[in-house]
């Protein structure tokens, strides 16, 4: 990808580009590793550009967004943003490693202090967001009430997926009458009410990044937004991660929440309905599941 590599170069403020190699492992961008030289960044530089040539309006500013607004938080460690246009990320190269019971409880106390973060509303007012490739509706007005926050998740996070699983024949009727029930009645199972705090918003394992020196986690690809924080601790567990239980017991000693265990259910129920209209399968089986189990019947 020459073009590619002399565009970054360019983009970074190198001199030029003198290694590209394709990076495997994405599901919806094509991802390379660039070597540069020279430049404001000094001798020699790896960084990480992101493509996708039919990206959807705003994807990749949406992304550098939501690691601007995690980053500035100074709780949690994030790639820096080295350059961003419609169609192309570039971003500090971080070396993968192995998760350690170290990073483990350092990821468990970053996200504890990235939870005690106010969001200035529930989900991203005037802003755009994507989970995965689809949109992340928002409320146009900002929703601070804590007790507003069962209308919202219902209202943005689950039934316009559960309408898209539908149509596109990823749910079965009895499944998506289940998670329609459990909209209805997701302020009696909601738990304490929770003022909007920053989340990652698509932290399942994969989104967690390993450093080679041992030192801390990274998180990457987020969908940044006003949430609930039970909503991150749900998807760390929903398709496994290394070391979850000293993850979840060092979060646990800064922030202790009664009841959490019950409501994973409820909290992975919008990434299984995402899930469920991207790739169909038995993810409709698993919405259906988890609105059951949230609501005390599985």
């Amino acid at each position: 990808m020459p073009a590619l590599a002399d565009r970054v170069a360019e983009l970074t403020g190198a001199d030029e580009a003198t290694r590209v190699f394709h990076v495997e492992g994405g599901d919806i961008c094509d991802a390379w590793s660039i070597m540069l030289r020279g430049g404001r960044h000094g001798l020699h530089r790896k960084v990480f550009a992101k493509t996708l040539t039919t990206s959807p309006p705003g994807f990749f500013a949406a992304e550098a967004a939501g690691l601007t607004l995690l980053a500035v938080t100074g709780t949690v460690a994030v790639p820096d943003v080295l350059a961003v246009e419609e169609d192309v990320l570039v971003l500090e190269w971080l070396e993968p490693g192995e998760a350690t019971p170290a990073q483990a409880e350092r990821l468990g106390r970053d996200l504890a202090a990235l939870h005690g973060t106010r969001a200035l509303s529930y989900g991203t007012p005037g802003r755009s967001a994507y989970i995965g490739s689809l949109p992340l509706p928002s409320p146009a007005a900002e929703i601070t009430d804590p007790a507003q926050w069962p209308a919202f998740h219902a209202e943005y996070r689950l039934l316009p997926y559960l309408r898209q699983a539908v149509d596109g024949g990823g749910i079965e009727p009895a499944d998506a009458r289940d998670v329609e029930l459990l909209c209805e009645r997701l302020g009696e199972i909601a738990g304490p009410p929770q003022p909007p705090a920053l989340i990652h918003g698509d932290l399942w394992s994969g989104n967690v990044h390993w450093s080679a020196d041992g030192s801390r986690p990274y998180l990457i690809d987020p969908a940044a937004q006003g949430g609930h924080p039970e909503t991150d601790l749900a998807l760390l567990q929903l398709f496994g991660c290394p070391q979850l239980s000293r993850i979840l017991r060092a979060y646990d000693e800064v922030r202790p929440g009664e009841g959490r265990a019950e409501r994973v259910p409820l909290h992975q129920l919008h990434h299984l309905l995402v899930h469920a209209v991207l790739f169909g399968g038995g993810y409709g089986a698993r919405c259906g599941a988890a609105a059951r189990a949230a609501l005390g019947q599985g």
